[in-house]
């Protein structure tokens, strides 16, 4: 039986309060966010990342400490396996967050070690944009060159106008929206769609 790997790419977060100032510089040190020059990038970076730690901090106290995303991630990637457990392929998910642990120069040890005949690469930013799977995906190209990994590979990108994703979108903002109608007039902000680009 063949054997498939898939890795699900997403931005990542700090696991705990120590975490979050450098998860946040990991963030801002990245020159698809800040184009300046490296040492440049890296004082702006320092500089940010010392200011908001303690703000954010705090927001994430009120998640738990730390952010859900990883768990989120390790959830999905164990309903895709077993999704996908009755396919001809023997499939196997893998994790990369972009900012913070589980990084692409770590997980292409884990999927090196697993002799995948191919891997299928998921980033789980449904638009594109150079700051998210554009970021992701260059990471995971540099680990795997570094190491020597040549495994035929797929990328599957890019679906914000997907029916099934608009579809499920909507949903999940009329249902809260309804919830907020209890207590006042809510206001719908949509983040992110500023940031999508064409490739």
């Amino acid at each position: 039986m063949s054997k498939r790997a898939i890795l699900l790419f997403n931005l990542g977060g700090p696991d705990r309060p120590d975490a979050v100032e450098p998860f946040l510089f990991n963030l801002f040190n990245d020159e698809a966010i800040i184009g300046a020059p490296r040492l440049i990038r890296y004082l702006i970076a320092r500089l940010i990342s010392k200011r908001r730690a303690p703000v954010a901090q705090e927001i994430y106290r009120h998640l738990g400490g730390g952010s859900p995303l990883l768990p989120n991630t390790e959830a999905q990637a164990r309903a895709l396996e077993a999704a996908l457990g009755q396919s001809d392929e023997e499939t196997r998910c893998f994790i990369a967050m972009r900012y913070w642990h589980p990084r692409a120069d770590d997980v292409v040890r884990d999927i090196a070690a697993w002799k995948p005949d191919r891997i299928v690469l998921v980033p789980l930013y449904p638009q594109y944009s150079k700051t998210t799977s554009g970021s992701s995906l260059k990471e995971w190209h540099a680990a795997a060159e570094a190491i020597g990994l040549k495994v035929p590979t797929t990328t599957l990108c890019c679906w914000p106008e997907e029916a099934g994703l608009v579809a499920a979108t909507a949903e999940l903002v009329a249902a809260t929206y309804g919830q907020a109608l209890e207590h006042g007039t809510p206001r719908v902000l949509f983040l992110g769609a500023w940031f999508a680009e064409k490739k």
